[in-house]
């Protein structure tokens, strides 16, 4: 069998057959890897006749299937997949834009974009397609607080405490954190994500791991006023709730049983009692929401009663089950109306209560408001995987190729998009994810940004060292990411830590996305960096929910516990000793602390001076953790880790109303302000 041939398949489909690791040292992906991830993007490669017809079949698609999206720059000439000859571009409000004679260029025909960014719709002969037109960068963070200043803060949202019983934090805890936060100066509240999980499996929690991108987290939902008053909860579930609030971690199957149960019950109430304005309410929304709100409302009631009897993975449901455009789904959800309108009524009381703490922050004075965090995946055998399933790459998990510190590589239990799935669908599925994740928020974060380029992708049953890179069409998504980003005055953000190729972070820095800068990383061989010195155009951090507490690493809890569950450690005492006088040489350096470094046990100290550190940055916005702010020494998730360690369920103790009222804390965040207003 000829490996050139399999080679200019893998390049053909996408795939890298070479990469490069951390340490700058080049990899050749094997064979059979190859074939299995090519047989799993439906480009089988296991003979010489299947590798033809396979390079066949791609280069016919490639030339016949016109994608119904092109991006472009505002202003600029681009090549389109148009017959050279007249073209008219219209407005989404069937305006004329500009017509004109498209000149002939290789692959097609050349013309001028529009010089407004926008969607349009462009024809030329009996060619129809949408024309995204980028503008030259996206709402950058000067254009929303233009003096570059800006502090926020960051929370998971499901260790948030309201003055009732709710088990979790929810969308209120939220908006009541909003107030007092900005009463003391910030501009933004970054959240963990809250994508729509599975109503019927209460065990599943993981924010990463998501059922759809596009829907919300309804496990946070409160009913609200929905009925004139607020909803209270029966006897029975307030016991459950006030049992569940006492809790030092997140019961998760627990508490979703019971805020579940309560939603149920205050969805009866509503169709039953349910005021004119908010029944108005609903039915716009649900108009508003069309077919993919439907899609996934049917998901939901469908899951639930196939997982009732024991079937769990859409894939194992019958045939016509796993196609969402069957006669027999709309006869399911025909029959089950009422389940439907359930789920699409929880939608609803999610999109509520986050629209709610987005009011909250902007009335409140935040000129950015909330920052959603938009997860690199979802879960294959969720709504998004059934819903969008030529979009979603099907018998893959994405994950990390082996490295220094992880010799057998990462599988995440997740996939992504598919290129070929988001050209041909015209980033249908890309787009809709990021109008939601903008829906209520001033900003969002993309998580594992180097997505957009590329994505380690391993075929299930293997192991991540069969794994390869797959390229994705970065230019357009960047595009798009841009585009939204100015329709929405939204801020964007990067997560752009790890291995990060040459050239990337100018290219997002280009398009207006802002990069991270984390305390831990930013190092000049053993010094740490400056803060003056850190990138303007990037969000300074003290840590992230990956990474130790500032209270936390000074004291060594990160430490203890990798000793406890026996991982691998990240480094030895007294190399931690040698890095404690590292870090606070450099907060002397910055001018936010003096004399000795405080005792091992003092870490409320280090996290005193560590937020004002990152408030003397050059970085255009400052953000602060939670856990740092309050100075706890738990940091929300240990990668590596499923159930060994406490992975998203720490509670805070204070609740929303009182927490930024303690005396440290306050003293700690009115410090991160006077920094951020010295330089």
């Amino acid at each position: 069998m000829s490996d050139a041939a399999l080679l200019q398949l893998a390049r053909a489909a996408g795939l890298m057959a070479e990469w490069e690791d951390a340490a700058g040292k080049s990899h050749t992906v094997a064979p059979d890897a190859l074939r299995g991830l090519l047989g799993a993007l439906g480009l089988p490669a296991g003979s010489e006749a299947q590798i033809k017809e396979s390079l066949a079949a791609h280069r016919h698609a490639s030339r016949t299937a016109l994608p119904p999206l092109a991006t472009a720059e505002a202003g600029t000439a681009v090549t389109l997949p148009i017959p050279p000859g007249r073209y008219r571009i219209t407005t989404a409000d069937e305006e004329l834009e500009a017509e004109g004679t498209a000149e002939a260029a290789p692959g097609g025909a050349r013309l001028t974009a529009p010089a407004t960014p926008g969607y349009y719709t462009l024809e030329a002969g009996a060619r129809q397609m949408v024309l995204a037109v980028a503008p030259a960068h996206g709402h950058r963070i000067t254009d929303a607080v233009p003096d570059g200043r800006a502090w926020g803060l960051t929370a998971q949202l499901y260790s948030l405490r309201r003055g009732s019983d709710q088990g979790v934090g929810d969308y209120a805890a939220l908006a009541g954190l909003c107030a007092p936060a900005a009463a003391l100066g910030a501009d933004a509240i970054a959240i963990s994500p809250v994508h729509a999980q599975f109503s019927a499996d209460p065990s599943r929690f993981s924010p990463y791991a998501p059922s759809s991108r596009a829907r919300l987290d309804v496990r946070h939902a409160d009913p609200g006023d929905i009925l004139g008053a607020p909803f209270p909860p029966p006897r029975k579930l307030a016991a459950e709730l006030a049992r569940l609030e006492a809790l030092p971690l997140v019961d998760w199957p627990a508490t979703a049983r019971a805020r579940l149960a309560l939603l149920r019950d205050s969805f009866t109430a509503f169709r039953r009692d349910g005021t004119p304005e908010a029944r108005a309410a609903f039915a716009a929304f649900r108009a508003e929401g069309g077919p993919s709100l439907e899609r996934h409302a049917r998901f939901e009631a469908l899951h639930a009663a196939q997982f009732a009897e024991g079937r769990w993975l859409w894939r194992d449901w019958a045939a016509p089950l796993r196609d969402p455009d069957s006669p027999e789904v709309a006869a399911f959800a025909e029959e089950h109306a009422t389940e439907v309108e359930y789920h699409a009524f929880l939608q609803w009381l999610a999109d509520r209560g986050l629209g709610a703490a987005q009011r909250a922050a902007t009335e409140g004075g935040m000129r950015i408001g909330l920052i959603a965090d938009l997860a690199v995946g979802v879960d294959g055998g969720g709504s998004d995987g059934w819903g969008r399933q030529a979009e979603i790459l099907q018998g893959i998990e994405i994950g990390a190729p082996p490295d220094l510190f992880n010799a057998r590589g990462q599988g995440w239990g997740i996939t992504s998009f598919s290129p070929q799935g988001l050209r041909a669908s015209g980033f249908a599925g890309f787009r809709e994810m990021l109008s939601s994740a903008l829906r209520n928020a001033g900003g969002v974060r993309l998580d594992h940004v180097l997505g957009l380029r590329r994505l380690w992708l391993v075929p299930e049953g293997a192991t991540p060292r069969d794994g390869a890179y797959l390229r994705y069409p970065l230019d357009d998504l960047l595009r798009l990411v841009a585009l939204e980003s100015h329709l929405n005055k939204a801020v964007v953000i990067g997560e752009d830590l790890g291995t990060v190729p040459t050239g990337f972070r100018p290219k997002l820095e280009k398009m207006g996305l802002a990069g991270m800068r984390v305390l831990w990383f930013e190092r000049n061989g053993a010094r740490f960096s400056q803060p003056k010195r850190w990138t303007p155009t990037a969000v300074a951090m003290t840590s992230t929910h990956d990474l130790a507490t500032v209270a936390g690493w000074w004291e060594g809890r990160d430490m203890q516990w990798r000793e406890k569950l026996d991982i691998q450690p990240l480094e030895t005492e007294d190399n931690r000793a040698t890095e404690r006088r590292a870090l606070w040489q450099a907060l002397r350096g910055s001018g936010v602390a003096q004399g000795a470094p405080p005792k091992r046990a003092d870490g409320a100290a280090v996290a005193d001076a560590a937020a004002a550190h990152i408030g003397r940055s050059a970085c255009h916005l400052a953000l602060l953790p939670l856990e740092d702010a309050l100075a706890a020494v738990e940091q929300p998730n240990l990668p590596g880790t499923t159930d060994q360690h406490p992975n998203w369920r720490r509670r805070f103790e204070q609740p929303v109303e009182r927490m930024l009222a303690d005396p440290a804390v306050e003293h700690r965040l009115k410090g991160l302000a006077r920094a951020r207003r010295a330089e």
